[in-house]
């Protein structure tokens, strides 16, 4: 048995739209630590990790461990009919081999529900890679979302690059280049570095991806080594984390 009760439905649409985005089915796990979603892109270049804690919910009940899949497209169509004005329910109904979305609207009490279909699949356990990266940084997602933005009018890789305690990323193609400078306060939050220097190199494509759950996050961390995948972590204002993983492009 799975019930969870979610107040913020606008913010919940933000992370249905960025699984609909990146899988056509959205496994779930329901524990008594919370819900979580891993996904590993066909190609193996992105993880994608959702966690909400328990304490992210109004209610939130689970007698056992629960695995269900749904598909990610039919989800988002269903969430995109919730409003501020109502509360989001999930119930988890294995007997009828169904997910119940419920919306109750908060004054008046109404309901209205919606069936979806478990897919059958079975449960795989994916790792998070527990990787030590030696450059961190904090970022405003605004500002984060504007940085990918003038990488992609520019080229197709972006270098990050930490030295002398700055951040720099930088992309360039024919006759185009786009360099930025970023140092703690102007504009990030913090830095943190356990090397002297570091630089790898991402695909602008991947890096976009990330842009979805922009607006429902209150914060961004993004960390990166030499040679080693980008660790960007969104902390959603509604509760919980959004996490991607991306591995890098290997210099020749």
């Amino acid at each position: 048995m799975f019930r969870a009760t979610f107040t913020a439905v606008p913010k919940f649409r933000y992370i249905a739209q960025t699984l609909a985005k990146i899988t056509d089915e959205a496994p779930f796990y329901a524990t008594q630590d919370g819900l979580e979603a891993k996904i590993l892109s066909p190609d193996k270049t992105t993880l994608t990790i959702l966690k909400i804690p328990a304490i992210a919910f109004e209610e939130y009940s689970v007698d056992q461990e629960e695995f269900f899949v749904v598909a990610s497209d039919e989800l988002n169509k269903v969430i995109r009919r919730g409003t501020r004005d109502d509360v989001l329910v999930f119930d988890l109904d294995k007997e009828n081999n169904r997910l119940k979305v419920i919306f109750r609207h908060k004054k008046t009490g109404m309901e209205r529900t919606f069936y979806l279909e478990l897919k059958p699949r079975t449960p795989e356990q994916l790792p998070e890679p527990s990787l030590e990266l030696g450059v961190s940084f904090r970022i405003v997602p605004d500002d984060y979302k504007q940085i990918i933005r003038d990488l992609k009018i520019v080229g197709e890789e972006a270098v990050f690059q930490y030295k002398s305690g700055k951040i720099y990323i930088y992309s360039y193609a024919q006759q185009k280049e786009y360099r930025g400078e970023f140092s703690e306060g102007a504009p990030l939050s913090y830095i943190s570095a356990t090397v002297e220097e570091a630089r790898s190199v991402y695909s602008v494509g991947l890096l976009e991806a990330t842009l979805k759950p922009v607006q429902a996050a209150s914060d961004t961390i993004v960390s990166f080594d030499t040679n080693k995948p980008i660790k960007i972590e969104f902390t959603l204002a509604a509760g919980g984390t959004l996490v991607y993983w991306i591995v890098p492009r290997i210099e020749a």
